[in-house]
């Protein structure tokens, strides 16, 4: 792992988690008759990396990338010992399966209003009828070749999610890894202090870093635990 690998890694991530919580109506859909065009994300300096992993992850950037300026080498991080099977219920109907030309596979909300990229925002959005503030994204960014999992971020994740939470005036309600079909996975639970809840999943895989949230209101968490849980653990970065 590189340092500009790693700092460009954990910029995307605090970027776009921050974008996550957005719950305004779209600018532009794209109509399902079509092909759906490729949208060049923002490009985004060393400099202003630096800048916006500092301002995410604080310590643990401090160190991991003082250590790498060091020529120290980052300590390799264990993976989960056992898989854990890619959630694949439909839910009664609730979810649909959805699988994008991009090279990604997820089971989403049915009958969800579904939008398609806003330049550094998201690559598609669910959002439910009725109420803006339950909404769903995947968005993705391009990284180095040598960054090839989640790992890069560390393998503290309690520790990575609470500099996260930090940062977003959240409070970390849980953080856990898993492994499923040789993907891992950094999965954030969030309690907002403006009413949001949310899921957060990380990921890494064909050059990009992945990020899906799921969010609701916390008075409609619990209604919506079960079905967010089942998004999150039906997402894979690849076809299967």
């Amino acid at each position: 792992m590189t340092r500009l690998g790693l700092v460009s890694i954990i910029a995307v991530v605090g970027v776009q988690s921050a974008c996550a919580f957005s719950a305004s109506t779209p600018r532009s859909t794209t109509s399902s008759s079509g092909p759906v065009e490729s949208v060049d994300l923002p490009t985004v300096s060393r400099r202003e990396s630096v800048s916006k992993l500092a301002k995410v992850f604080g310590g643990i950037v401090g160190a991991a990338t003082a250590a790498a300026s060091a020529g120290i080498p980052l300590p390799a991080n264990a993976l989960p010992s056992e898989e854990t099977p890619r959630v694949t219920t439909r839910m009664g109907g609730l979810l649909d399966r959805y699988q994008d030309q991009r090279g990604w596979v997820i089971l989403a909300p049915s009958g969800w209003n579904k939008f398609e990229g806003e330049v550094g925002a998201y690559d598609v959005k669910w959002q439910d009828l009725v109420d803006p503030k339950e909404n769903i994204k995947v968005s993705s960014t391009p990284v180095k070749s040598t960054t090839t999992s989640i790992s890069a971020l560390g393998d503290d994740v309690k520790e990575i999610g609470q500099n996260l939470a930090a940062k977003r005036d959240a409070k970390l309600v849980g953080a856990e890894e898993r492994l499923t079909d040789d993907v891992l996975f950094y999965e954030f639970d969030f309690a907002l202090n403006d009413g949001t809840h949310q899921l957060l999943s990380l990921s890494v895989n064909k050059g990009k870093i992945w990020s899906l949230d799921a969010n609701t209101t916390e008075k409609r968490w619990s209604k919506r635990q079960e079905m967010y849980k089942n998004v999150l653990g039906s997402f894979m970065p690849k076809l299967t």
